[in-house]
């Protein structure tokens, strides 16, 4: 019997690395990468394919062959030396691209690690974090593919960059004063027992569809994690609860004592302020024997097996450097569809600026004129467009300067309530540091004031 292909999105980070080290033997493993890997000489344990997740074509294309997913994206750092848009929209953009390539190309099943949410609370009560991975796992089944969603706080393991940091601050500080957020209930995993839970989900059709909360074996919380962590290394802390939760010191002496940047340390400082607790379900009564963190953090700390190493990057030729990604979330209150948003942007923006800026539409090509300079132009790809996405190359104007390099598009996402307008490595043809001080802004806040007028504001 051949082995199922299982395309992993996200192959390089940490439980990637583990799930290929741990079932190369099992699956048939496709791992991407935005970068070209060197292939294994003496032994290859996944097909490394490169991808630009930006692209629907280009995962279109990463995931052929693949009967399974399994998707860990999250907040990438930005690609391009501008990156406008907040984590919470480009990870929505790629979510929906994904789902929308593994349609296309058949797969059976995503299996998506999001994190785990407080019992009880809306969505929009949510920290911006968690709000974003349930948007992801709602995005990424919208096409049609079957979702399973695991969902985790912590996963404590070799190589994982929360229980690192949790390790780094045990190291350096020989006291620590934990404020509330530490103190919030949460429920760690094993790595090793996040990896079989994520094998045994595969190809499960009665999981299909469905969420399930990971933990271990015990609900603690940070606090008590810096303690037990602390005694396994042999080091004497003074440990201090207060009751403040002051999530902006937090987020500066964490990001500073553990190396990491606040856009890594951000999300989790302020999803603590929820009590994270797995929820009883079919899945963790499969697995009775979980580590508590105690056993994981053992583990992690002392265990033979280190993370696995990546293959060697093929080197590639320089890319264009002064390159732009502006990615906006766009109300979208009565529905419209993507065609209707990108037409009405194009009647909307001359009215907006009172007839300085004309466009002048002419077959697919769309042109942004001022004072008869023509600043922008647009063509439009039908054959890549429908109702649900709109999308145009951008191939013409004083505004550019690379002419075959980047595109335009809007899509609705979350079944039509916003609308995600992006504009993809766009080179501009202004001075770099003219570029960022006046067009920059000035899109941002045309989108701006266009979402508003969606919005019926």
């Amino acid at each position: 019997m051949s082995k199922a292909t299982i395309v992993i999105a996200g192959a390089t980070g940490f439980i990637g690395r583990w799930f290929i080290e741990r079932f190369h033997e099992d699956f048939n493993i496709i791992a991407l990468s935005r970068s070209e890997m060197k292939p294994d000489a003496d032994y290859q344990k996944a097909a490394w394919r490169k991808v630009e997740l930006y692209s629907l074509s280009s995962t279109e294309e990463a995931l052929q062959g693949a009967d399974y997913a399994l998707y860990l994206v999250h907040s990438m750092h930005p690609t391009t030396r501008l990156h406008q848009g907040t984590f919470e929209d480009t990870d929505l953009l790629l979510a929906d691209n994904f789902g929308r390539a593994a349609k296309r190309n058949g797969l059976r099943q995503i299996i998506f690690m999001g994190g785990l949410l407080p019992e009880g609370e809306s969505v929009d009560d949510l920290s911006r974090h968690l709000r974003s991975r349930y948007e992801v796992e709602q995005t990424l089944g919208n096409a049609g593919t079957p979702v399973t969603a695991l969902r985790a706080g912590i996963i404590v393991g070799q190589g994982g960059s929360s229980f690192a940091m949790i390790r780094k601050l045990v190291e350096r500080l020989p006291v620590l004063i934990c404020p509330s957020w530490c103190q919030s209930a949460t429920h760690p995993v094993g790595l090793h027992d996040a990896l079989q839970m994520i094998r045994y989900c595969v190809g499960r059709e009665e999981m299909y569809d469905q969420h399930f909360d990971i933990g271990g074996s015990d609900v603690t919380n940070y606090m008590e994690m810096i303690r037990i962590t602390a005694d396994l290394m042999g080091k004497k802390r003074q440990i201090r609860p207060v009751k403040f939760f002051s999530p902006g010191f937090s987020k500066m002496w964490v990001a500073l004592f553990t190396d990491n940047s606040r856009e890594l340390v951000s999300p989790l400082i302020e999803s603590l302020r929820h009590d994270l607790v797995a929820q009883p379900n079919s899945l963790l009564e499969q697995f009775p024997e979980r580590a508590d963190f105690r056993q994981a953090a053992r583990r992690a700390l002392f265990g033979k097996e280190k993370l696995p190493p990546l293959p060697e990057r093929v080197p590639t030729e320089e890319e264009e450097k002064n390159t732009v990604r502006s990615v906006q979330r766009l109300p979208n209150p009565e529905g419209h569809t993507a065609t209707y948003v990108a037409r009405i942007y194009q009647r909307w923006l001359p009215i907006f600026f009172k007839t300085l800026i004309r466009v002048e539409t002419e077959g697919d090509i769309s042109k942004f004129t001022f004072a008869g300079t023509p600043l922008l132009q647009l063509t439009f790809i039908p054959d890549r467009s429908d109702d649900e996405r709109q999308l145009f190359y951008i191939t013409g104007g004083r505004l550019v300067k690379r002419k075959d390099y980047g595109w335009l598009e809007f899509r609705r996402v979350l079944g039509g309530r916003y609308v995600i307008s992006a504009i993809h490595e766009f080179v501009p043809a202004l001075p770099w540091f003219v570029y960022v001080g006046s067009q920059a802004k000035a899109h941002a806040f045309v989108m701006d004031r266009f979402g508003k007028y969606l919005a019926g504001d």
